[in-house]
């Protein structure tokens, strides 16, 4: 089963992502901010891409994603931003959803490194 990981502090969005995802047949590991991907990306299986917010309290999105792509072992994960924030290329995003989007949408981006 392909893994996908959101990051996303507003725990309905989040929610609402995972069940989307999981109805989709995805497994889904969530976090809250960062920090906690971090975290759970070094103790859980490596997911296919994370889904990332960027406007998140404590590590935010850019914070995370400097850190992510300093580590050897997470930097090829990749990552679709999903924000309502104007598309910021600095991020060096794999793909990039604007909230709020449809979930047609956000498959579409998935599918594109589900495998």
């Amino acid at each position: 089963m392909t893994c996908i990981m959101i990051v996303e502090d507003d725990v309905d969005i989040r929610r609402g992502i995972a069940d989307a995802l999981q109805f989709e047949g995805y497994q889904v590991v969530e976090a809250a901010d960062g920090r906690e991907a971090l975290q759970k990306l070094r103790q859980y299986t490596r997911p296919a891409a994370i889904v990332l917010d960027l406007m998140m309290p404590g590590m935010n999105g850019w914070q995370f994603r400097d850190a992510q792509r300093d580590d050897p072992e997470l930097a090829d994960i990749p990552v679709i931003v999903a924000s309502a924030q104007d598309r910021d290329d600095r991020i060096q995003a794999d793909s990039y959803v604007t909230k709020p989007f449809s979930l047609e949408t956000l498959f579409d981006a998935v599918s594109r490194y589900a495998t």
